[in-house]
């Protein structure tokens, strides 16, 4: 029988129900506020993070699932969401935009993977619902 990959969990009901109450609840907060929600791919260019993190980090070096796609180039899962944020800020040029501004912002409910060996309790998966400054999954508008 293939079960779910050790460190990983399923969310079935009724924690789930649970889940999607306190997200609509976050997303009501922040509709109070004006934010509005950025979704970057779990996909991104390895360069990305070897570039922002630093190629000699333990995230880089042994946390990070990187793989070959079939034109050569080197794609990693996202192993964490501020330099994704930064990078469609910066491809959508939103910094010249009136919409948005890059202050209080919070993280969406997507997550982020990586290799890491958790302690004893917690998962592979990061489920993170935070508002920090400089934290790009939420912009205002």
């Amino acid at each position: 029988m293939i079960k779910a990959v050790k460190g990983t969990r399923d969310i079935l009901p009724p924690s789930s129900a649970v889940w999607n109450q306190v997200e609509a609840i976050a997303r009501d907060v922040f509709r109070i506020y004006n934010y509005q929600e950025i979704r970057t791919p779990i996909l991104e260019e390895t360069a990305l993070f070897a570039r922002g993190v630093g190629q000699e980090t333990d995230i880089v070096s042994k946390e990070m699932y990187t793989f070959e796609d079939r034109d050569g180039s080197s794609l990693t899962l996202r192993p964490e969401a501020t330099a994704s944020v930064m990078r469609a800020y910066i491809e959508h040029r939103l910094d010249q935009s009136r919409d948005y501004r890059s202050s209080t912002t919070l993280d969406r409910c997507s997550g982020a993977s990586g290799r890491r060996r958790g302690a004893t309790g917690s998962f592979r998966k990061l489920e993170r619902r935070r508002s920090d400054q400089n934290r790009h999954r939420w912009m205002p508008k």
